[in-house]
């Protein structure tokens, strides 16, 4: 029978916890994979210099040869007029980046005005069984893959000043009223533009006077966006609501939420 030599381990050593991957795939390092989806794009934002955004959203299913293809070619006109005019902020940080959710459809469309500018452009993907898959048009520093969605939701609330809301379906109403329901419930520490792209659209998608009507929102609710139907009017709107924005002191650090001291200290 052989010996161990001295100070030989009798048993392979174990991987350190933050290498090992049965660990990190597991349902104990959930909270550790949360954070990551927070401290990455921070990071990378850091780096980047990026300080505020504006959100294109829209649907994945239009494509620029589709019947709704004159919506793909604004969007692409818009977020290039956007970029171009960030230019014109000459700081140290990059004002008014465009960001999508990073695939196709509107998404593309929204990164690849922002290239045709030759600015910089983010993309927050998300991994899901059709559709969504990284468009060509993100600037590779920015290109992000993320597995939750509130996470995703985070960084588009985070950073945006303006939001740009072209037609689409369950994933884009989803986006819309969840930021509607922040700026509407005051959770947000900041003001912000949301732009509802195609009146005709939106008019026949949401009845937003009958919710008036049945006492659900108040009208002072239908102050909380606009609507354009011309890249030109998007960008007039967003060129003088930022603009005025601008004149506002911002908190220190960018916040989704107030925070309240005790005692109201």
């Amino acid at each position: 029978m052989s010996e161990s030599k001295p100070g030989s381990p009798r048993v392979p050593r174990p991987p350190l916890a933050y290498k090992n991957e049965e660990f990190l795939k597991g349902p104990d390092s959930r909270p550790l994979r949360i954070i990551s989806e927070y401290l990455e794009p921070l990071s990378h934002f850091r780096r980047q210099r990026i300080r505020d955004t504006i959100v294109f959203f829209g649907s994945a299913r239009i494509k620029e040869d589709s019947p709704l293809g004159q919506y793909y070619k604004d969007a692409r006109t818009l977020a290039a007029m956007v970029t171009t005019w960030a230019k014109t902020f000459r700081e140290r940080t990059y004002r008014y980046v465009v960001c999508s959710g990073g695939g196709p459809g509107i998404m593309e469309a929204a990164n690849r005005g922002a290239m045709d500018a030759h600015g910089k452009t983010i993309g927050l993907n998300i991994g899901l069984p059709f559709e969504q898959f990284p468009n060509d048009y993100i600037t590779n520093e920015l290109s992000f893959e993320f597995h939750y969605f509130f996470m995703r939701k985070f960084w588009f609330a985070y950073l945006a000043k303006a939001l740009v809301v072209f037609p689409g379906g369950f994933g884009t109403m989803d986006e819309l009223f969840e930021i509607l329901t922040l700026v509407q419930t005051k959770k947000l520490a900041k003001k912000i533009t949301i732009i509802l792209y195609g009146s005709a659209f939106w008019h026949e998608i949401v009845n937003f006077d009958a919710l008036v009507k049945y006492g659900t929102i108040s009208a002072d609710d239908m102050k909380l966006f606009h609507f354009a139907d011309t890249p030109e009017s998007a960008m007039e709107i967003l060129r003088e609501t930022l603009t005025e924005q601008e004149t506002v002191p911002e908190p220190e650090v960018p916040a989704i939420s107030h925070t309240t001291k005790p005692d109201g200290q």
